[in-house]
């Protein structure tokens, strides 16, 4: 079978699910994860031949997508803020939009460690907290993006916590000397657990924030694959995770902390009532590359 040949029968058969655009990118995706042909492979060597192997990975892998399964879950990989992470069913699919939230938080968590370079040895290392860690994407980010950075991970879902503990940055580790997170099994809506913390410079959180009465607006591969309880809140108490998240920050983030939150955009002034009645004084709401509310910064 010719590559160019699947890749327009993959694009056509995806294209009741998605726009032309977007299946042809999933398709591209596939070929080049399962078959370990380039993107434009099939473009530059419209006669490239594949094997009987690859057409029997591919053709599999293609019966998944068209019953509406994400690429990433088929693939078993997804990219994030120019790291490869290991997903499955267990875990969302990191979403570009939470890239933004983590950017922010390199910064600040660079700020912060600049600021102790005169206390030399005795600086304290930059501390961040990631409560709703799912697979790690943004503990990992973190940690990798700020050398030195002590991440810890906290989520409910042992399945998630296995995925975020066996992602492979070993390379990644030894290069940049970096420090691999620490990652918790715990219920964040159980605020009064006790660990043996210190206090924390950074909370960061991607809860469950999507109201059951959205579910109408969303796609089957969301609907039908993500783990729900990382996705949904019931209508009549759609805030719970963030007053569980702004409970955490009171008890384990320093007085002169920050925390960040992504939050759903049409609730994103109530979130940020949340955090100013916790005693977060300087909330604020930032805005997506889509100028959508996408989360808030919250401190004292």
């Amino acid at each position: 079978m010719l590559l160019n040949d699947f890749v327009r029968e993959g694009v056509a058969a995806l294209e009741s699910l998605y726009p032309e655009r977007e299946a042809r990118n999933i398709v591209l995706i596939l070929c080049e994860d399962m078959a370990g042909v380039r993107s434009y492979t099939h473009i530059v060597e419209p006669r490239y031949e594949l094997s009987d192997s690859q057409a029997d990975v591919l053709s599999a892998a293609l019966e998944r997508l068209v019953k509406g399964e994400p690429v990433q879950y088929v693939t078993g990989k997804a990219d994030f803020y120019g790291l490869r992470f290991n997903v499955n069913r267990n875990v969302l699919i990191p979403r570009p939009e939470t890239e933004l939230l983590c950017r922010e938080a390199v910064k600040e968590a660079s700020r912060i460690q600049r600021r102790r370079i005169p206390y030399g040895k005795k600086a304290e290392p930059v501390r961040m907290l990631d409560l709703c860690t799912g697979s790690g994407c943004i503990a990992w980010t973190v940690a990798l993006n700020v050398p030195g950075c002590l991440v810890t991970g906290v989520d409910i879902s042992s399945g998630a916590l296995s995925v975020a503990v066996n992602q492979d940055f070993s390379a990644r580790l030894k290069e940049s000397g970096a420090v691999r997170p620490e990652f918790v099994e715990a219920d964040v809506l159980v605020e009064n657990q006790d660990f043996d913390w210190k206090p924390f410079d950074m909370v960061l959180s991607n809860p469950p924030y999507i109201m059951e009465s959205e579910k109408a607006l969303m796609r089957v591969n969301v609907l039908d694959y993500e783990p729900a309880s990382a996705l949904f809140v019931p209508d009549d108490d759609p805030l719970l995770f963030y007053r569980a998240v702004a409970g955490w920050s009171r008890r384990y983030m320093l007085p002169e902390g920050v925390g960040m939150t992504e939050v759903n955009e049409s609730l994103a002034q109530q979130t940020a009532e949340v955090f100013r009645t916790a005693g977060y004084g300087h909330t604020v709401i930032v805005k997506d590359f889509n100028d959508r509310n996408r989360f808030v910064v919250y401190r004292k």
